[in-house]
């Protein structure tokens, strides 16, 4: 039997046992994960996608595709060229099965597009019983505001080069809250981040995927 799944805006033939190179996925090797969106199964044609059909693959890597060079050149009196090689990040997976229904109720992870990897989330520590009070207790001097937390889980982007509270809430306000995040910014993120932030470059001048690499290795 096969499928036609579609991932990262491009679609896949696939068979049990197949190997492929997808768009990358937030995912760890060894996980198994589940694609959800399937256009085919066997004579079955969704509309657009078959109902409770799912295809499971175990994640094997994740790699880099062949390195490309992007060339920009401006033709002005002043002009400029720019070369800057890029290697796309992918994901390696084989196909284990495919579902033709009940894909919705497996329980499997996902596969979902991403640069980072899903971390197990902490447990939460047990609540505390409050200590019995004291009649005569003596009254308690006012206690000093606590510091702003951070998101949960994230790092101090603050510690990166030109990003000040207010940068870093922008970054907060668009999902980036870690290091390991921005290490793992591709050109196209990069980009989109320019357009979303009106950062106008700010990126790549202040070199924060290099000082988050660094920091993550910390």
């Amino acid at each position: 039997m096969f499928a036609v799944l579609k991932t990262g805006g491009k679609q896949y033939k696939v068979t049990s046992g197949d190997v492929l190179r997808v768009e990358k996925l937030a995912a760890n090797a060894g996980d198994k994960v589940q694609f959800n969106e399937i256009l085919m199964v066997g004579s079955t044609v969704g509309a657009p996608l078959v109902e409770g059909a799912g295809v499971q693959a175990e994640v094997i890597d994740q790699i880099k595709g062949e390195k490309t060079i992007n060339f920009v050149k401006r033709r002005r009196k002043h002009g400029s060229q720019r070369k800057k090689g890029h290697r796309q990040q992918l994901t390696l997976v084989r196909i284990a099965d495919i579902l033709e229904k009940g894909a919705d109720k497996s329980g499997v992870m996902a596969a979902v597009s991403g640069a980072g990897v899903v971390a197990t989330p902490a447990a939460k520590p047990a609540a505390k019983k409050a200590a019995p009070k004291k009649a005569d207790a003596a009254p308690k001097a006012a206690a000093p505001k606590a510091a702003p937390k951070k998101a949960e889980g994230g790092d101090d982007l603050k510690q990166l080069s030109g990003v000040g509270p207010a940068l870093e809430k922008k970054l907060h306000e668009a999902g980036v809250t870690t290091f390991a995040q921005i290490a793992a910014w591709t050109d196209a993120d990069v980009a989109d981040m320019d357009e979303k932030l009106s950062f106008k470059g700010r990126i790549e001048r202040e070199g924060w995927i290099a000082q988050a690499q660094e920091l993550t290795k910390g």
